[in-house]
C-alpha cells in the first residue's frame, strides 16, 4: 500500500516515514502544501496523512482542492493539540479522520489501517481468501493455519489484491501501488512477484484474467 505524507516539520516527518516504512507501507513526502497538491493530484495513493499547518500552501486548501478534483483517496489530517475547530473544518472539507498531536505510532498506524480497510470495502484487520489469512495489524500470513513467509515485496502484491478481492488488478495499478514515485518502476516484476506467490500459497487463489490483469478469489 502507498501513502503520501505531508508534514513540514523535519524530526517528525522523518519519524513518521520510519514507522510507516517499517510497517510495510511504500511513502512518498511532502514538506510544503503546494508540493503535497501536485503529488496528490497526479499520482495514486491508498490513503494520505495531512498536516494542516503547511507552508506554501495550507493543508485544508489542498484537502478542498483534492475533494473538488474528485480525488477520492482517504485523508488522515494531523491537527494541534485543543484546535477543535481545525478537526471540524478538516471534517467538512473532506478529511476521513483526524488525529491530535502529539500521538503514539501505534494509534496513527491503527487509523490509517482502517482507512484503507474501509475503502476497500473490509471490515475486519483480518483478510481472508479460502485458506488463505492476512493479518494487517502483524503482517502475518498464514494458510491453513500455517505460517507463510514472503519477502517485502510479495506481502506488497498480496496485500493490494487481498485489499481488493474479487476485483481484476492490472499490472500497471500494482506497480503504481507498490513503488514509491522516485522508484525505478517496471510493471515486469509484477510476473515475477505473483509466480514467486504461487509457488508459496495454492496457486489457484490468484487467476489470471488475460489482457486485463489478476483478480484474488477464493476457489468455490
Amino acid at each position: 500500500m502507498r501513502l503520501l505524507l505531508v508534514e513540514d516539520e523535519p524530526t517528525l516527518r522523518a519519524q513518521l516515514r520510519e514507522g510507516l516504512m517499517a510497517a510495510g507501507y511504500v511513502v512518498d513526502e511532502a514538506d510544503n502544501g503546494r508540493d503535497a497538491h501536485f503529488l496528490g493530484d497526479t499520482e495514486t495513493f491508498d490513503a494520505v496523512v495531512l498536516d494542516l499547518g503547511l507552508p506554501v500552501l495550507d493543508g485544508l486548501t489542498v484537502l478542498k482542492r483534492w475533494r473538488d478534483a474528485g480525488r477520492s483517496m482517504p485523508v488522515l489530517i494531523l491537527t494541534a493539540r485543543d484546535q477543535w475547530n481545525e478537526k471540524v473544518a478538516g471534517i467538512d472539507a473532506g478529511a476521513d479522520d483526524y488525529l491530535t498531536k502529539p500521538f503514539h505510532m501505534e494509534e496513527l498506524l491503527a487509523r490509517v489501517r482502517a482507512l484503507i480497510r474501509r475503502a476497500s470495502g473490509q471490515a475486519s484487520p483480518v483478510l481472508r481468501c479460502g485458506p488463505l489469512a492476512l493479518d494487517t495489524r502483524s503482517g502475518r500470513v498464514t494458510c491453513d493455519g500455517q505460517p507463510v513467509t514472503l519477502t517485502s515485496h510479495e506481502y506488497k502484491v498480496l496485500d493490494y489484491l487481498m485489499h481488493r478481492l474479487g476485483a481484476v488488478v492490472s499490472r500497471s495499478e500494482l506497480t503504481e501501488h507498490i513503488y514509491a514515485q522516485d522508484f525505478d518502476r517496471d510493471s515486469n516484476t509484477i510476473e515475477v512477484f505473483v509466480g514467486r506467490l504461487r509457488k508459496k500459497l495454492p496457486p489457484e487463489l490468484i487467476e489470471t484474467v488475460r489482457g486485463l490483469g489478476y483478480r484474488m478469489a477464493a476457489p468455490s
